[in-house]
């Protein structure tokens, strides 16, 4: 049950990050159609972790650096609850 649990957390960490890498990839190509249903369903899948970090984060330089902040935090936080998955769980 334990492994099951870890690799749930793992692998929805890693999904996540990789949206936010393809959003940051996508804001780079001007001709992207921000209407396109797959378009859309990445920005509300990964509106909730960018948004706020964004009114903390403001872009340094007209950079915005949300992304690399979110997939920092999303390893911090996966790490979090894998230890605390094995702790409560057993290892």
């Amino acid at each position: 049950m334990l492994d099951v649990l870890v690799t749930l957390v793992s692998d929805v960490a890693q999904v996540l990050a990789l949206l936010i890498i393809v959003r940051a990839v996508l804001t780079w190509i001007p001709s992207v159609d921000y209407g396109h249903p797959l378009i859309r369903a990445i920005i509300r899948v990964t509106d909730p972790v960018l948004l706020p970090i964004r009114r903390v984060i403001p872009p340094l330089g007209g950079i915005d650096v949300t992304p690399i902040a979110a997939l920092l935090l999303i390893e911090i936080a996966r790490n979090l609850l894998v230890r605390i998955l094995v702790a409560a769980f057993g290892a």
